[in-house]
Formats: structure tokens, sequence, C-alpha cells
């Protein structure tokens, strides 16, 4: 579903009240540039989604005769009222094609909370997004969560597992940040998170559980405790013998590089194997540690999920700054994990204007036609735009293709890859 007409620009004054401004069209962002969104660009706001004020920044709209974009400096309705520039986070399996539209204040702004900032505007009574639906599996959608019936299942879980540290961690996990995946493990059902490591071998810009004091604040916290063997082979044999679809997932956003606690996860794999074959147990990382990968492998690991910025180590380096590795190891875990027969997803970061870019995109094409993934996840970056782009240190001047033909090119050239958002259920 698109609309009949471009959405107008929507603000906010400086009590957070969000007006549209129908004299301008909405604008999207795309390496600091600024675009008029075509109609089948849009679509409505997904539910679960959420509007974000961003403070120190003017929003941007576009000419509705010239498409020109136009910066919007005083509220027009009140100009001693303020006015900020307004974007979407768009609720899970939907894929950003535009940034929000946004001209910072200073130079040197403080940096946006870790979330992705997708453009947004406003028409016949409703809010529209510059997206598309990236996967249609309703894992995560909104309408599947009845809060009720989660604090119901969950603190029943808790108070039946007492002495398991990694069930009582994703119970804060479901009941304090609401964590889709948490929320699915206690509901029993899809894909069960098994967090493993407080520990990390790289320095993600963008961490969204651990940043530096006086920095950009973390979302959610970190898993303090390294859980046995047995607490993972406890809370996932249990999800596997009775969930749908059932898959458990080592890597969460609530922990570090699960390659580090690798020993502790193969005994962890080898009791659940030993108990049961039924669903797929798989690994989300920076893949970091070929050799490690290659033994979770041969351990009965299914499924490895990589994640990825950019097919380009120049690009890679600057963002994950990784300790004791190199983006030569992420690509040697690729070629072990399918050297062993097994399936590989790129957890690949939307970034529009890069990721869309022609560099980037020949440089990827290039890494699936010599590592062969099945499947690329179209994850949105959750970082400040232009803090992104200062990190590393992409050229103003590079052009992009656009999002849609970017995917275009993409599905024309690798037919025979998945793409999605979700880790896939895999038979066995």
């Amino acid at each position: 579903m698109h609309p009949a007409a471009l959405p107008s620009l929507v603000f906010a004054d400086k009590q957070g009240n969000i007006s549209d401004f129908s004299d301008l069209a909405m604008a999207g962002m795309s390496n600091g540039r600024f675009f008029q969104p075509r109609l089948d660009d849009l679509i409505p706001l997904p539910e679960g989604s959420e509007i974000f004020l961003l403070p120190d920044r003017l929003p941007v709209g576009c000419d509705r005769r010239t498409s020109e974009p136009l910066l919007l400096e005083e509220n027009p309705f009140a100009s001693d009222q303020g006015i900020q520039a307004v974007a979407a986070f768009m609720a899970p399996a939907h894929t950003a094609v535009f940034n929000a539209a946004y001209q910072s204040k200073a130079k040197n702004s403080t940096p946006l909370p870790l979330f992705a900032y997708t453009a947004v505007g406003w028409h016949d009574g409703r809010f529209w997004v510059a997206g598309f639906r990236s996967d249609n599996d309703i894992r995560q959608d909104a309408s599947q969560f009845d809060q009720r019936r989660i604090d119901h299942r969950t603190r029943a879980q808790l108070k039946q597992y007492p002495d398991n540290r990694l069930i009582q961690h994703l119970g804060k996990c479901c009941l304090t940040y609401c964590c889709p995946a948490a929320r699915n493990y206690f509901l029993g059902r899809w894909e069960a998170p098994l967090p493993t490591s407080p520990q990390c071998n790289a320095n993600c810009v963008g961490c969204i559980s651990l940043q530096p004091s006086g920095c950009c604040p973390s979302t959610q916290e970190r898993l303090t405790f390294v859980p046995t063997g047995a607490e993972i082979s406890e809370l996932a044999i249990e999800h596997l013998k009775r969930a749908e679809r059932p898959i458990v997932s080592f890597g969460q956003g609530c922990e570090g590089e699960p390659l580090l606690q690798a020993n502790t996860i193969g005994k962890a794999i080898a009791e659940i194997r030993r108990v049961t074959r039924r669903g797929t147990i798989n690994l989300n990382s920076n893949a970091s540690l070929p050799e490690k990968v290659a033994a979770l492998a041969e351990a009965g690991l299914d499924s490895l999920r990589v994640s990825l910025n950019s097919a380009q180590k120049k690009y890679y380096t600057p963002y994950y700054r990784p300790s004791g590795y190199t983006f030569a190891d992420v690509k040697g875990s690729i070629r072990a994990m399918k050297d062993a027969g097994k399936f590989v997803s790129l957890n690949y970061f939307i970034q529009p204007g890069f990721t869309d870019s022609f560099g980037e995109f020949e440089s990827l094409s290039m890494l699936v036609d010599e590592y062969s993934p099945d499947m690329i996840q179209l994850r949105n970056l959750n970082m400040d735009p232009e803090w992104y782009l200062r990190t590393i240190n992409f050229p103003a001047a590079d052009t992009a293709m656009g999002m849609h033909i970017y995917m275009q090119k993409l599905q024309k050239r690798f037919p025979q890859l998945r793409y999605g958002y979700y880790n896939p259920p895999l038979a066995r």
C-alpha cells in the first residue's frame, strides 16, 4: 500500500508536539543528500513503530512544485515554540529506504541514541515511512504480543527455574526491555535467545549493550556472567522440544561476542543434540574466530549469522574496531561454516546512501561470489547516520543507486540467495 499523494513534512515543537506542514512534502536523506521520495518508496507506519524527536536538528522538506529540498528553520505556526526534526523507528521486519531528512544545528551535535532513523511524513490521517517490509515472518509483529499473557507466562517460568541464571536474565530482558526474542521464549514459540558472553573482542562504535561513560547511552544492559552448559541446555532443550518452528540463538544484543565462550557453547550444543535433534541451533556472531566456528559446526551448530556493516575492510574496521582479529578472519569463518555444509546468513546493516553505493554493492557481490552465503538479512543500522558516516570516513561525494534499485540488482545477480530479516528455521 502506497499513499495517493506525497505526505507532508512533519516536525515537533520544543515540547515535543508533532505537527504536519502541508506546504512542504516530506524528504528523505541518503549520505547527507536530500531527496523527494517516490510514492512507491512509502508504506504506512508499521504497527509497533515509534516516532522520535531529533534534538538540535532542523527538519528538511521538499518544495511540492520543484522537488527542491528546503530547510524549515522556524515553527511555521508559532515561531516562539521552537522546531525540531522527527524520525520513525520502524518495527522489526522493515528496512529503510531513506533516513529522516534533517540538518544538525552544530557540527558537533550530541549523537542521537542508538536507534535507526527513517524518514516519515503525514498524509490522509496517518504517518507514512520510507521503507519496505523485508520479511513476512510475523514472529516479532506487535500484534503477536499480549502483555498480560507475557507477564503471566514469564513470572511463572521465573518461579519454576529460580536457580537458572540465564532464564532469570531473560526475564529481565522480557519484562524490563520488552525484548521480542525474550518474549517469544517465554511464550514458548519460534526463536529463543541464548546470551552467553559478557566479553567482546570488538569495540563497535554502535554497540547497543556497552558504551563508554559520557558517550551515547546503550539501549540495554549487557549480560554480567557466563551461564553454564547446564543452564543453557536446560533452556534450549525444553524450547526445541516444544516450540513451533523452533530456533535457539547464541549471540544477542544483550551480550558481547559468543565465540569467546565457544568451549561452553560447544558442550551445551553436544548436550542439546544428545537429547533432541529437533529445531535449529544458530549463532549470531562477529565471526572473528574461524577455528572456533569450525569446532562448533562439528559439535552440531546448524547456522551462523555474520554481522557486517560493510563488505569492504576499509569501512568494516573503523566501525567494529576489532581486537585480535581481522576482516580476513570474518571471511574465514564464513568459509569454515560453508565447508562444513552449514547455513550462513549475513546480518547486513543497512544505511541508505552507503549500503546502496556502487562501490559497496560491487564489494558485497564479490564476497557473495567467493563465499556463497545462503541469506542476507536486511537489518537497519541502529546509529546516528551522520556519526556513522564520519566514523567510517565515507566520502560525501559518493553517490548511491537507491535502495529499491539496489535490491532489484542484488536479487537479479543472486537469485539463489534468500533475503529477509530473521534467522530462518532449517529443515533437519
